[in-house]
């Protein structure tokens, strides 16, 4: 007999998790994972992961309203629906590696409580939802290797608690709209792989690494310019001298080989044909008297 709440429980059966062993009990069953408080005369999840679910997982609004009491909640290879706003207690939300498609839902910004959210390696598609600025606690944001796209928003620099970001892998495009300050105050940051974004020069140092291109003047990436055989190994790839990155549009302006003046050059070549041209003349002159 487990001493979980039965409403609790009667969810949990309604899932398709087997209560053969105590939900509540030590050791959790090897798939799927639970975690207990230590209320009385019925104890109640505070954690539930579930891996490798059926195809008739039920996760109604009545099932989920009776674990409200949910503060972490992981599902791993699950067909599962959007999860709804029953669960706005939430503070950690795993939902990677479920073949999850469509949008993020725009009521995921009333999951307020919410400091950990993994949504990595889904086929999720659309842009950020702007209700994620709502979110004020939210420490770890996954979504990478997706296939969200749009712009990646202003709001997410200013979540003052974010530690890590992990944006790699989609479809965003235009430039990133951070400044190095917000860069070096996450511990992890991540957004290589989206081939239409760029980062703008005068805000961010290529030193930094970040695995997309630099933008030109209109926003737009700029491809790497081809490598160079004396090429100083403390230039990024993607640190070039152009009209639009205020170092001057002249070839030789940032230092390094200077070859001849084209113009000396031309003159040079114009004077040795002249005096070639003066030279067989004089030996015609002589030749025929």
């Amino acid at each position: 007999m487990s001493n979980l709440d039965p409403k609790q429980l009667n969810a949990l059966q309604s899932m398709g998790f087997s209560v053969a062993l105590d939900p509540c009990g030590s050791p959790s069953p090897h798939d799927n994972a639970t975690a207990c408080d230590s209320a009385s005369p019925f104890r109640h999840l505070i954690s539930l992961r579930l891996s490798n679910c059926s195809s008739d997982l039920d996760l109604s609004p009545a099932a989920l309203r009776a674990l409200s009491t949910l503060r972490s909640l992981s599902f791993l290879r699950c067909p599962i629906p959007p999860i709804n706003r029953v669960l706005e207690s939430l503070e950690s939300l795993n939902l990677s590696s479920n073949s999850l498609t469509g949008t993020l839902p725009v009521d995921i910004g009333d999951l307020i409580f919410l400091r950990n959210a993994s949504f990595a390696r889904n086929s999720l598609s659309g842009p950020i939802p702007e209700t994620m600025s709502a979110m004020p606690i939210l420490s770890h944001l996954d979504l990478s290797f997706n296939q969200f796209n749009g712009s990646v928003p202003v709001f997410i620099s200013e979540m003052k608690l974010l530690k890590h970001l992990n944006l790699e892998s989609n479809n965003f495009q235009g430039v990133i709209p951070f400044n190095a300050s917000f860069i070096k105050r996450l511990e992890v940051f991540k957004i290589g792989g989206n081939s239409n974004l760029c980062y703008n020069r005068s805000l961010l140092s290529s030193k930094l690494n970040l695995g997309i291109a630099a933008c030109d003047k209109y926003g737009l990436p700029v491809s790497p310019p081809p490598a160079k055989s004396d090429k100083d190994d403390s230039v990024s790839d993607y640190d070039y001298d152009g009209e639009d990155g205020g170092g001057g549009g002249e070839e030789n302006a940032g230092g390094g080989h200077h070859g001849p003046n084209k113009l000396v050059l031309g003159v040079a070549i114009g004077l040795s044909c002249l005096a070639f041209l003066v030279f067989f003349l004089f030996f015609l002159s002589k030749l025929f008297g």
